[in-house]
């Protein structure tokens, strides 16, 4: 029986490069394995600076796949007879989500792509004789197996950008994940974590009836799109992690502009917009069906599938940074509850000085319709005084 192997390996830098490799055998076919390896190269200075397209991939700190250094160089400088070409598997996140219905009847997209499960599939795409293969998710991320950053970006301008309406909440800049990928009919020994067997698919129409000509092998797809799902999860996390950070730092000022002038600093509008900003921050990440903290449903009945989503998504630390995100959305709830208390006070006052206003101009209106009255009233009686005094 084959089975999953997992390995995250740790060492020094070397030559100014920090490299982790993370290598997982999938072994759907007995004889296919794959190994998946993260890599984070310094930025050089002869690297454009442009953030959109020729920027390299940000290391996450928070990642583990993204810290300094591992043990795996000697596998790239050693490899097998019959091991494949490392290829790179990139994931791009561009929108906070995307309605992938839109993609349906897009003229560039290639007339063999189709949905699978819960992602739309392409088994082919790029320059002929270089194709990969692309996982366009409703969670607004493109997972790329075989193509580059360059790659990547080419099919988010020529298929994601022209389809229209596809992108809810388009990201300011995009979000990216970088792994590499071989595939190797041989085993690895040594220093690997078995994980456990690949049992057999309980539910044989979980794959496509007919599979069109794709750019790796069919056997290993569902792996493929397991991996990919939790690809795609960890990046979308992280264009919440940034976002969120943006926005916390937006308030940073507040509690030392409240203890120095006794006023938020900002108007009732602006107020009511980081509330907003907030609630939709609890929404995305506890509220979409697209969550981070459950398995999806797809692998309920697939227990080998959920072994490969769960191993990727542990080595991102999806779990954790979800956690330290819930609890910065706790400390902006304070926050929240301190904003929505300053918008009760300021609407109380303001209704106390309406009250007031209102008052004093009935007191005017009514001196100016019975003043007159009022003061024949007052110099009559007095004038009817005078003779009976007399």
């Amino acid at each position: 029986m084959s089975s999953l192997r997992l390995s995250v390996l740790r060492a020094a830098q070397s030559q100014g490069i920090a490299r982790n490799f993370f290598v997982f055998q999938p072994t759907w076919h007995p004889n296919i394995c794959c190994r998946f390896f993260a890599t984070a190269k310094s930025k050089g200075p002869s690297e454009s600076t442009n953030p959109l397209s020729d920027a390299k991939s940000k290391p996450k700190a928070t990642t583990s796949l993204r810290r300094s250094a591992s043990e795996s160089l000697p596998i790239r400088a050693n490899p097998t007879p019959t091991r494949g070409v490392i290829q790179p598997v990139f994931t791009l996140a561009t929108a906070e989500r995307y309605i992938l219905s839109r993609l349906r009847t897009l003229p560039e997209l290639p007339a063999r792509a189709q949905a699978l499960h819960e992602s739309w599939w392409i088994p082919k795409w790029g320059e002929e004789g270089k194709e990969g293969e692309v996982f366009v998710f409703s969670n607004g991320s493109i997972v790329c197996w075989g193509l580059g950053e360059a790659n990547a970006k080419r099919f988010a301008t020529e298929v994601i950008d022209r389809a229209k309406g596809i992108e809810v909440a388009r990201l300011a800049e995009p979000e990216t994940e970088e792994l590499e990928f071989v595939v190797d009919p041989i085993e690895l020994g040594g220093d690997l974590i078995i994980l456990g067997q690949t049992p057999p698919l309980n539910e044989e129409d979980l794959l496509p009836k007919s599979l069109p000509p794709t750019a790796f092998p069919p056997e290993t797809l569902l792996a493929r799109y397991a991996f990919s799902q939790a690809l795609s999860r960890s990046t979308a996390l992280s264009a919440m992690e940034v976002s969120l950070d943006k926005y916390l730092t937006s308030m940073a000022l507040l509690p030392h502009t409240l203890a120095q002038t006794g006023k938020p600093g900002m108007g009732r509008t602006q107020l009511i917009k980081k509330l907003g900003e907030l609630m939709k921050f609890r929404q995305l990440l506890n509220l979409n069906r697209e969550n981070f903290s459950e398995v999806p449903d797809f692998y309920w009945a697939e227990p080998g599938l959920e072994g490969y989503f769960n191993s990727l998504s542990n080595a991102l630390e999806v779990k954790a940074r979800t956690a330290s995100v819930n609890d910065k959305i706790t400390y902006a709830a304070e926050a929240q509850s301190m904003l929505r208390q300053l918008l009760t006070e300021s609407s109380t006052h303001s209704m106390e000085l309406i009250i007031i206003a209102l008052i004093a101009v009935e007191v005017v209106i009514a001196l100016i319709r019975d003043g007159p009255e009022l003061w024949h009233m007052l110099v009559g009686e007095e004038e009817d005084k005078k003779p009976a005094h007399a």
